[in-house]
Order: structure tokens, then sequence, then C-alpha cells
């Protein structure tokens, strides 16, 4: 018998959109002889199925159930698609967990962890994990720009804690511009991190499990043309991608490595995408994005298809392993 899978997309965050594109690419590759996979779109204001000519039927949030023929239909799994909140920061992880559906991201805890950049980095340092160095601020806190550039340099990179998609983030040359990028910082989280700027070659580090054993994907190189990855490289042809990434053997097997020990020690399970910057041969940590793009042209597709997996494989595999 075919599963019954939900396909969420959309979520709360400036990242709807990417979001719904990635949704649409998973409904393209799992609708098929296996699975009924039913694309349902999470806003603030409702959660439904989008059935035949854009009609919608609301889910029923006390199961996660939905009724589209009068009918009740369940779910067997819950393939995540959320870029941002609620479904990258643990929020329907712990929701699909108290209802006991299982759903193919990392579980609540390790979602709300990897999507704090603040708490993932003192998480990680302790074991060694390179990192740039940082400065955190609340929204209401005391601004000493003096403070911020003798603690982290210029260049320096201002990030909203919690966003993806390079949203919130700018690179800042002078201290006069400082300002300006937290405000705009703030207009995305109340919390910042303002890093140190790390001057190398950036990749990024997909690792999933896959075949139930955890996998690196061949490793990409980041080249852009914009002073650094920010959304108009990451979405609108502004960079190149590179995969594999041209860096040594001995970068390759330490990136490897570290990717991997970073899924393991933090739990993660199904898709992640690490970002990481070298600085000589040791690669920096940037931060772990558990629910990556998976638009045809996303990275870590392109990671797969260099690995021989398509993205029938990849997407059947990411619910097989939520099943098992």
């Amino acid at each position: 018998m075919k599963k019954n899978i939900a396909i969420i997309m959309g979520g709360y965050s400036s990242e709807y959109e990417i979001s719904i594109k990635s949704g649409k690419v998973a409904h393209e590759f799992l609708d098929g002889p296996k699975y009924n996979a039913y694309p349902i779109i999470v806003t603030k204001e409702k959660w439904v199925l989008i059935g035949e000519n854009d009609q919608e039927f609301p889910v029923d949030k006390s199961d996660f159930s939905i009724a589209p023929k009068g009918i009740k239909i369940h779910f067997d799994c819950v393939f995540n698609a959320i870029h941002g909140t609620p479904g990258e920061d643990g929020l329907l992880q712990a929701y699909f967990e108290l209802l006991g559906i299982p759903q193919t991201s990392c579980n609540h805890y390790q979602a709300a962890l990897t999507f704090n950049k603040r708490d993932l980095l003192s998480t990680l340092k302790p074991y060694g994990v390179p990192c740039a160095t940082s400065y955190f601020l609340n929204k209401g806190d005391n601004i000493d720009r003096a403070q911020i550039v003798e603690k982290v340099g210029l260049p320096c990179f201002v990030k909203a804690n919690r966003a993806g998609s390079s949203y919130g983030i700018s690179k800042v040359h002078r201290q006069e511009e400082l300002q300006a990028a937290i405000t705009k910082a703030f207009a995305e989280d109340d919390e910042i991190i303002i890093e140190s700027f790390l001057d190398g070659t950036e990749v990024s580090v997909g690792v999933i499990t896959y075949q139930n054993a955890v996998k690196v994907l061949p490793i990409t190189e980041i080249v852009t043309e914009n002073d650094f990855f920010d959304y108009e490289a990451k979405y609108m042809g502004k960079s190149q991608e590179i995969t594999p990434a041209r860096i040594s053997e001995t970068q390759q097997a330490k990136v490897t490595e570290l990717a991997a020990f970073i899924y393991k020690t933090l739990g993660l399970k199904g898709y992640t995408r690490s970002e990481f910057i070298f600085i000589g041969d040791e690669p920096h940590l940037l931060e772990v994005n558990t629910t990556p793009g998976l638009t045809k042209e996303s990275i870590l597709p392109q990671q797969a298809q260099v690995a021989g997996i398509s993205l029938e494989q990849l997407f059947s595999s990411a619910v097989e392993e939520a099943l098992r």
C-alpha cells in the first residue's frame, strides 16, 4: 500500500518563497508509485492542503489530518521543506514528535540548537571546532561600536542570529556602517551576532543519512561575484557553485571529517548543509542548515547528483529513513 506523505512548505519567515519552490520539487519527485504526496502550505494565517485547481482544504491541527473529500486522511510521514520558522527551529518538529508522526528533518532540540547561531557555536567550541570571533547583541542593548570593532575587527559580518538565506546580513567595512547593519539585522530577529571576517575559500558540505548510514556528499566551493555570499549571490545567479570544490586533498579530508563529526556529535539526522571557510588548511564553521534548499538548482541536490544520487532517490531515502 502506498504511504501518505505530507510535504510541508511555506513557513512564517522571509524564506517563504524559497520554501515553496523546494516543496514543489519534492512533490514532483515523491508523488508516484511508492507515495501519495500531499502539498501542504503552512502560514501564520492557515495550514492548508493545495488540491486541484489550487483549491484549499484546511488541516486539522489536532491530529495533522486532512479531509478533502469528507474522508479523513492521516499521514505516515511528513517531508519537511520549510526553511526558517517554524520548520527549521524545532517548533514543528516538537509538534510532530508529540503526535507521533515521523518527519524527515532532525529532532526538535537539534533543530532549535542549529537554528540559533550563537548557541550552535557555543556548543561546538568546547569540542575544538574552529569558528570566527563573535560579539552578541540583543535588541535594547547598549551599542558600543568601538568595543565591537575592538573585539571582531574590520571588516566584519553583522547577522540576524536566527535567520537563513542571508536575510538580515551585512558586511561592514567601516565603523560608521555598523549602526545601519545592526538595524537591518534586528529587522529579522531580536538577537544578532557580529563575527570577524574570515578571508579564505568558502565551501558548503552536505551531510545526510542515506541508506541507513551517515554520508558526506561531494563538497561545493562558493565563488561569489558580490562582496560575500548574499541573497543575490545565492538565488540570482551572482555566484558560482563548483562541485567538487577546487581544494587540496588535505583540506577535503579535514572538512569532510569535521562535517561528519558535527553531524554525529549533535545527533543530527536527515539533510544538513554546513558552511565553512578555510584559513590555510583549517576549516572554520559558519553555520549548519537542517532544512537546506531542495530546488533543482540548490547546493545539496547538486552535490547529490555528483555523488550519483538522483532527486527521486534523495527524497525517497529521506522518507524511508524517517519511517525506519
